[in-house]
């Protein structure tokens, strides 16, 4: 229905990619040179005038057809400016058909209904631009782009009025003003094309494709009508002449451009194509009318044609004074925001000084070499050192303690390295460091890397002294294990005695009598197993638990692990399905199988029945990264974390419906971290939950393939940036 917005084209759409229209270009270029060929070839002046006013008519039709395109996919002012534009197009249809049917003879008089036409063509498209919406334009910017008009334009009519004007008034038997009166279409041309160009200059990228076309259809326009005007001014003018290809390839060009402007632009934002390259074509045009004015002769229109050069010449003198003053405004502008920002960033940077310095915790950074370049007063006095004294100190030589042998700390394997090098951020790792005095502190360390346009610079290092802490979790340790020790005493009496009545020693019980024996026997087992796994964990981070570490294949560890499983898995329907890679970890056996029975037995637990428990083994760089999969009921993104603590589990019903003591994960994590690993969880896209955890390919004692050594904490990597 006309007068519809279609609304497959979305007001405030851009037009469709430029490689779906490049075949206009072909098509255009075609037309082009067909009505040229025909225009220069030696056909009968009659057919060559039909040929002459069917293209212009057809042109005109099309930049009609165009316009009203765009009528109906625009709305307010913008629609009601392409109406003007395409009643434009068929006034300019019918000046050509008012060319066509005249008479050769007076075909090019200005007072013919053609012309008349032609006028109401070009009022109509005023119309249209002042109709049309433009973007806001600051009052310096429109300044500038009248100067740059009347420069541009008036050069090219300076030029004009020197060289082909005055061919045009030559015919001294017409009055003056009649004279002047085939002046004014080329005059108007030469102005709209010289706009066109303007906003073609300043306009945004997306826009200047129809803009640029449009200036050339205008420039066209305006060479056709100085031809119209010469040739009747001679009285030689006759339609069908290779001149009136320039009314032809405008309406093309311009129809073109027409059919590739954008609906509704979106981005306004406008940016000149270059002002070094706009001044360049300001002044060659301007060097250009100086270079005419010298070589042309004193005549009837020369005494106009130096008022229009006065005035090029005053607009190229205010062009740049007021350039030098726009520039001095911006640059006065630019100086106050710079001393804004200054000011802004100092006030930032005392406030981040404070920060560092109000922190309790030690900060300390480094370069790419491991120089240490800031440190804040914490970390100073910490390590017993002033503030000075650190920086340009390396870092890793001056804090590591060395190994028990005495030896340096490596440092291939430090978190400063890995930071500067890998881009590994480090987190919660324990260290010793060693104090001015001499003293070895036990730190929690952090380490980061510092990136700046995708290249590291350095690292920053957070350490806290976690000697109390130690201290304290000793002090707690000491008394879990002795308590957990007290009870298991007693527990031993009261399993052995239930045990005793369960089996009949004393003789038979009566039914409810041995329901509540069994209870009680079950609950005692529970408490058993709940003790030693207390004193497991306290075990482990006492570091008094000894691991025998040894290279063994992965598939190995995950076949014993599903095996000590399969049973529970059975009775629960559960499939069990194992996809290693050929890797070998070098870990404690028996430790890492009972992760895994801890992983793949809650995997099966909390995964409904007649579903699949998957395992995957895979080679991630010097690490082996092992992933359980369930189709459980997952776990809520606020307990990812949480379920390695001690006595944490998804939901606190879990304790009575599924059992455990909520602390196998806490002990999984404990042992993967003491070998050097990492474990986490993560919830899958499709459902239920993954647990995963790394373990190291690569041996710290590589001259031995059977080592026994204590529980020592590895470098926790939390990943790369």
């Amino acid at each position: 229905m006309t007068g519809q917005v279609r609304p497959s084209a979305g007001i405030g759409d851009a037009a469709p990619p430029k490689r779906r229209l490049l075949w206009r270009y072909p098509i255009a270029l075609a037309v082009i040179a067909i009505f040229g060929l025909l225009l220069g070839s030696d056909l009968p002046p009659e057919v060559r005038r039909a040929v002459s006013g069917f293209g212009q008519m057809l042109g005109a039709l099309a930049v009609s057809a165009a316009c009203m395109y765009r009528y109906r996919l625009s709305t307010g002012r913008r629609r009601h400016a392409w109406l003007f534009f395409a009643i434009a197009g068929l006034f300019g249809s019918a000046g050509a058909v008012g060319l066509w049917a005249a008479e050769p003879s007076g075909a090019g008089d200005p007072t013919s209904p053609a012309n008349a036409f032609i006028t109401l063509a070009l009022l109509s498209g005023v119309a249209g631009i002042v109709l049309y919406p433009s973007v806001p334009r600051r009052l310096t910017e429109m300044i500038r782009i009248v100067l740059d008009g009347v420069v541009l334009g008036g050069s090219v009519l300076y030029i004009a009025s020197l060289t082909v004007f005055p061919q045009i008034l030559a015919n001294t038997s017409t009055p003056y003003p009649q004279r002047l009166l085939p002046l004014a279409s080329p005059v108007v041309e030469i102005v709209i094309a010289t706009v066109a160009a303007l906003l073609y200059w300043r306009a945004a990228p997306a826009d200047r494709t129809s803009l640029g076309l449009a200036a050339i259809g205008f420039a066209l326009y305006a060479v056709s009508a100085t031809a119209l005007a010469v040739e009747t001014a001679q009285g030689d003018f006759m339609l069908g002449s290779i001149t009136d290809l320039g009314w032809i390839a405008g309406h093309v060009t311009l129809a073109l451009g027409i059919s590739l402007a954008r609906v509704e632009p979106r981005n306004t934002e406008r940016k000149e194509l270059s002002p070094v390259l706009g001044t360049f074509v300001m002044f060659g045009l301007f060097l250009a009318a100086g270079i005419v004015n010298l070589l042309a002769t004193a005549g009837d229109s020369y005494v106009a044609a130096g008022v229009l050069w006065l005035i090029v010449l005053l607009a190229v003198a205010g062009r740049q004074i007021f350039i030098i003053l726009d520039n001095e405004r911006l640059r006065r502008d630019l100086e106050i925001r710079v001393a804004e920002r200054t000011s802004a960033l100092n006030t930032a940077n005392e406030r981040n000084i404070l920060l560092l310095n109000s922190v309790g915790d030690g900060i300390y950074g480094v370069d790419r070499t491991g120089l240490i370049t800031f440190v804040n007063p914490a970390a100073a006095h910490a390590l017993g050192f002033g503030s000075t004294e650190l920086i340009g100190r390396d870092a890793h030589a001056l804090f590591h303690a060395p190994l028990p042998d005495g030896s340096p700390a490596p440092i291939e394997g430090c978190y400063i390295t890995e930071a500067i090098r890998q881009r590994v951020v480090t987190s919660a790792e324990d260290d010793l460091y060693t104090r001015a005095d001499g003293l070895q502190i036990p730190v929690e360390v952090t380490a980061t890397p510092l990136i700046e346009e995708d290249s590291v610079t350095g690292a920053v290092v957070v350490f806290r002294d976690v000697t109390q802490r130690r201290e304290v979790d000793r002090m707690k340790s000491e008394f879990v294990s002795m308590v957990s020790h007290e009870l298991r005493t007693p527990l031993t009496s009261i399993r052995g005695a239930l045990g005793l009545l369960s089996g009949g020693a004393l003789g038979p019980l009566a039914p409810n009598a041995g329901r509540m024996v069994d209870i009680a026997l079950e609950s005692s087992d529970r408490l058993t197993r709940l003790i030693n796994d207390i004193l497991d964990i306290e075990r482990i981070e006492a570091g008094v638990v000894s691991m025998k570490l040894a290279f063994h294949p992965i598939a190995e560890l995950i076949s014993t692990a599903t095996s000590q499983v399969q049973l529970l898995a059975e009775q629960s329907e559960i499939a069990i399905s194992v996809d290693a890679a050929p890797a070998r970890v070098f870990v404690d056996a028996d430790r890492v199988v009972q992760t895994l029975v801890n992983l793949v037995g809650n995997a099966i637990k909390f995964s409904p029945n007649q579903t699949t428990v998957w395992i995957e083994a895979l080679e991630r760089g010097t690490f082996v990264e092992v992933a359980i999969h369930d189709q459980g009921r997952g776990i809520p993104e606020g307990k990812l974390e949480e379920i390695f603590a001690r006595f944490q589990q998804v939901d606190s019903s879990d304790a009575r419906a599924k059992g455990g003591s909520g602390l196998g994960l806490a002990i999984s994590r404990s042992l993967v971290e003491r070998l050097g690993g990492r474990i986490w969880a993560e919830n899958n896209p499709a459902g239920g939950a993954t647990f995963r955890f790394t373990l190291p390919t690569e041996a710290d004692f590589p001259s031995a393939e059977d080592v026994t050594v204590p529980v020592e904490p590895r470098t926790r990597r939390v990943g790369t940036v």
